[in-house]
């Protein structure tokens, strides 16, 4: 068995979602596996190194999870030539600045989105990246998502007829801080620190819908910050000067139209924290994070509408579960085991910091859309 050893340098991982979905659940999930199998006779196994700014933070999560390497050194674990790739989860305001020193080190770069603070820079990452013959991708883990990959089974299969409309809600309660744990950082709700739920989600929906539903073409985002004033980790109250809410539609070029609520601030009656209800001309879908129901024309029923009766039509009942296609990873895992089959074997990977990039300019062009009250077209990068 030939086994290919690829360091990992794995910055800002100290975060919950870089200690969480990165490293537990995809690196060192990869390596309990046996690594990546990419033939009878050819293994892929990740060699991570941490990097930090805190030691003692570092020292406590690699002991946690069995990781040998560490360091708050950067510049050291990119000048060692056994590292191949550089992941950035760290804050999206210094991702330019590590890539950057990656890219000048030789080192392939996988990036957590958004990848920069605006889609000129991010666009920019991508031709330094390219233009020094390097590979690199953006994490789209949504397309992983059990109940999303069910969705786009139905789509293949041409269930929807012509798919009409899509309505996307998100969101849940995140308690202010003030009597209970917090959810989310409080920098989260600071403009100043890069912090709002446009930012952070509208990245998300642009690929989930031009992987599923196609390309956009225009928009318009009404943005809210419904809860004012929140508690930081230390209890003290500080003023939210980013969105807590968004309202987002979205025109298609082949015509459909999508409608996406994102709120920190709603409390959830809906089967899972993210929905998809698809319609069209011959069937409907919703899809959840890991289940899918479908509606086909046939079993459809027919609704008249008169309130002043209840309704003789149980409406629940008239909806079928897609069944599981196969086992499903953990979508972080699945997409980093595909990064790390087309570091080694350069098998496709189409998810470049390019798409980062539009991930980072739909947010920018919402934002705007809010500013100025308005439709903005969305220009193809």
């Amino acid at each position: 068995m030939t086994t290919h050893k690829v360091g990992i340098i794995m910055n800002g991982v100290t975060g919950r979602m870089g200690t969480n979905q990165h490293l537990i659940r995809s690196i060192k999930a990869i390596i309990d596996q046996g690594g990546v199998r990419l033939n009878d006779s050819e293994v892929i196994m990740p060699d991570p190194i941490l990097i930090g700014r805190s030691e003692s933070k570092l020292a406590a999560l690699a002991a946690r999870v069995g990781v040998k390497r560490y360091s708050t050194d950067l510049d050291a674990a990119l000048a060692d030539a056994g590292n191949q790739i550089y992941f950035d989860s760290t804050l999206t305001g210094q991702r330019p600045t590590g890539v950057r020193k990656a890219i000048a080190a030789k080192k392939h770069i996988y990036c957590e989105k958004p990848t920069a603070t605006t889609s000129k820079e991010a666009l920019a990452l991508y031709d330094e990246v390219t233009a020094a013959g390097l590979k690199n991708g953006v994490v789209q883990d949504k397309l992983w998502l059990p109940g999303l990959v069910k969705l786009k089974w139905l789509i293949d299969q041409g269930f929807f007829g012509k798919i009409l409309s899509v309505r996307g809600e998100f969101g849940y309660w995140v308690f202010t801080g003030e009597h209970e744990k917090l959810q989310r950082p409080s920098w989260n709700y600071r403009k100043e620190e890069d912090g709002g739920i446009i930012v952070d989600m509208i990245c998300h929906w642009q690929y989930v819908i031009q992987n599923l539903f196609g390309d956009i073409k225009s928009l318009t985002c009404l943005g809210a910050t419904h809860i004012p004033t929140r508690w930081d980790e230390a209890g003290k109250p500080y003023k939210c000067t980013a969105d807590d809410a968004a309202y987002a539609t979205f025109e298609l070029k082949n015509g459909t139209i999508l409608h996406f609520n994102s709120s920190w601030a709603t409390r959830v009656d809906r089967d899972d924290l993210l929905t998809l209800h698809v319609d069209g001309t011959h069937g409907t879908a919703v899809a959840g994070l890991r289940d899918c129901k479908a509606q086909a024309m046939a079993a459809t029923p027919r609704c008249v509408w008169n309130p002043d009766i209840d309704s003789p039509i149980k409406y629940r009942d008239g909806w079928t579960r897609v069944p599981d296609q196969g086992v499903y990873d953990n979508a972080f895992k699945v997409q980093w085991e595909l990064f790390l089959r087309h570091v080694v074997k350069n098998e496709p990977f189409p998810w470049s910091l390019k798409e980062g990039a539009k991930g980072v300019q739909l947010a920018e062009l919402s934002l705007a859309s809010w500013a100025e009250r308005k439709w903005v077209d969305v220009p193809s990068l």
